[in-house]
């Protein structure tokens, strides 16, 4: 059969795909509003990074003595490194056109940093020249545009279906959706907001059988026994709910939480709510956190709200209060957020450092494989719960603890201390990889270390790279979970399920139970989930796998490392 590709095929058969397609629209114009502000809060959010970076950078720069030094060699092998990947991607070359004398190794290396410096030059010329603060303008601009699509009525927005309101003596509410009380109110947004997640899901399966009927050329494909598998496979099935509804919590905590960030964990006192107040007889405004003061728990009757109760304010708590009378519900929807942007953040850079450095031990051998290993073996060898707190007090005031309220730093240090598991998982299957035939065809045919080990072994790793890491993810959200009970890690205000746990462990035995035991549970679960999904994929990539036995890499990448 003559090969197509998928443009031409989607020409010949428009119709499939343009309905699908629509779909699509539809259920994005139903959250445009939502999605925008997102989008202006994840560009806020980088350019600030970006500002802490460049100014943490210029200090390091100008400091004198051996700190200077070391801070303008790291920052040459940074440009170095960010040329290189520039020249194999774009397989552009600077040297040979100059010179055919060098040896290709060397040569790549110096299109790398040939590449590092002409990047680091345009910049300095942006900046010198104002085009830095032109681009700057111009994102004011469309920010300004995004900002205002971000105000657009969404169809999980909590202006949409409110529950935030007051009860008068005759019972009726006012301020809730439909005049619904709180709780149901609440409960209503909910639904809706999983009726959502769980109308994309099913779209996108429509699309996966739209395709498979219509578009795909073979009648068969190793990914159709993949899905056969994980529809059988019940322990898989059981993580994925719950990841889903992880992944759910985290994308749409503004819309779970009973009430907003803001106003319950960020500036109590900078907000007011409207309630009845039986004592006056009449509809009065207080602040929150005043309001919070007086519906805490502390582990007796008196001073206690519990799950799935109210306050005298009127407010409905699903999983009670904490012990300063915030929500915990919106603490841990909030916080399920910060754990999991942590998590991907900490699991890309680790397999990126893992993956590439397999590649390079696997095709190399020798002397590159030895200093890995060593390297790997030293950094394993050291307790890593005793690395991630040594670490993490050692650069809590530097300027990457600034990013994310030492979230950034957190993610970086659990990379650096993780790498070498998931290397360890990689290395005997890229060894495998190295020794095919077509490897060394590749290099009989004159092809670059980089050019195969990007081409014809990285595909083989992507099946090895996606079950590894799901494993890791649950150990990286219990890793930290623990150093935020410990007082490490993320700083407050900003929610973090370790932290409730601490501040709940005094009370344990008390009224107050909730207030540890609920996030200990979700914690639980989530690590849970994401490892029964690893648990399935590996079973439906590779059936033939012992998976009643996990090996030293896989206990490891589960976080028993920590």
């Amino acid at each position: 059969m003559e090969y197509k590709p998928l443009t031409e095929r989607v020409r010949e058969q428009p119709r499939p795909a343009a309905v699908w397609l629509l779909g699509v629209a539809l259920l994005l114009a139903v959250e445009l509003g939502r999605i925008t502000a997102g989008l202006v809060s994840a560009g806020d959010a980088t350019v600030t990074a970006l500002e802490t970076g460049y100014g943490g950078l210029t200090n390091a720069l100008a400091a004198g003595g051996t700190t200077g030094l070391l801070s303008w060699v790291g920052f040459v092998l940074l440009l170095a490194l960010v040329g290189l990947a520039v020249a194999t991607w774009t397989r552009a070359t600077v040297v040979l056109r100059v010179t055919d004398r060098i040896p290709l190794g060397p040569q790549r290396l110096l299109d790398g940093l040939v590449f590092g410096l002409a990047i680091g030059g345009v910049g300095w010329l942006a900046l010198r020249t104002g085009a830095v603060e032109l681009g700057s303008n111009f994102g004011d601009v469309l920010r300004s545009a995004f900002v205002q699509l971000g105000d657009l009525p969404t169809l999980t927005a909590r202006e949409t279906i409110p529950n935030q309101g007051y009860q008068t003596p005759d019972g009726s509410w006012h301020g809730t959706f439909l005049g619904l009380s709180s709780a149901v109110a609440w409960a209503v947004r909910v639904l809706v907001v999983h009726l959502y997640v769980a109308a994309w899901l099913g779209w996108l399966w429509v699309g996966f059988q739209r395709y498979r009927t219509y578009y795909r050329q073979a009648d068969w494909t190793p990914r159709d026994d993949v899905v056969a598998r994980l529809r059988y496979h019940r322990w898989g099935q059981f993580g994925l709910v719950i990841v889903v509804l992880f992944l759910t919590m985290a994308a749409f905590a503004p819309s779970l939480g009973t009430t907003t960030a803001e106003q319950n964990l960020y500036a109590p006192f900078s907000n007011s709510i409207t309630y009845y107040d039986a004592g006056l007889g009449q509809v009065t405004d207080t602040l929150v956190g005043n309001a919070n003061l007086e519906t805490r728990s502390q582990g007796y009757p008196g001073e206690n709200v519990g799950p799935l109760s109210y306050d005298r304010f009127d407010r409905f708590h699903p999983f009670g209060t904490l012990t300063n009378g915030k929500d915990l519900f919106t603490f841990l929807v909030h916080g399920a957020r910060v754990s999991l942007l942590i998590g991907l953040l900490s699991v890309a850079v680790s397999a990126i450092l893992a993956t590439g450095f397999a590649l390079i031990s696997a095709y190399y051998r020798g002397l590159a494989d030895l200093v890995l290993v060593v390297t790997g073996d030293t950094i394993m060898g050291v307790p890593r719960l005793l690395l991630l707190i040594l670490l993490t007090v050692l650069m809590a005031d530097t300027w990457l603890g600034g990013l994310y309220d030492g979230g950034v730093l957190l993610a970086l240090i659990l990379a650096a201390t993780g790498w070498p598991f998931l290397w360890r998982a990689f290395r005997g299957p890229t060894l495998q990889i190295a020794e095919e035939d077509w490897v060394d065809a590749a290099r009989s045919y004159g092809q670059s270390a980089t050019g195969i080990m990007r081409l014809h072994m990285l595909p083989y790793l992507l099946g090895y790279l996606l079950i590894y890491s799901s494993l890791v993810l649950g150990g990286v959200i219990l890793a930290v979970a623990g150093l935020s009970f410990l007082g490490l890690g993320i700083t407050s205000p900003t929610p973090e399920w370790g932290r409730a746990v601490d501040l709940g462990r005094e009370f344990v035995a008390t009224e107050s139970w909730h207030i540890s035991l609920i996030p200990g549970i979700m914690v639980t679960l989530v690590v849970m989930g994401f490892n029964a999904v690893g648990d399935a994929l590996r079973d439906a990539v590779d059936p033939q796998s012992d998976s009643g036995v996990a090996d030293a890499s896989e206990t490891e990448s589960r976080g028993g490392g920590v």
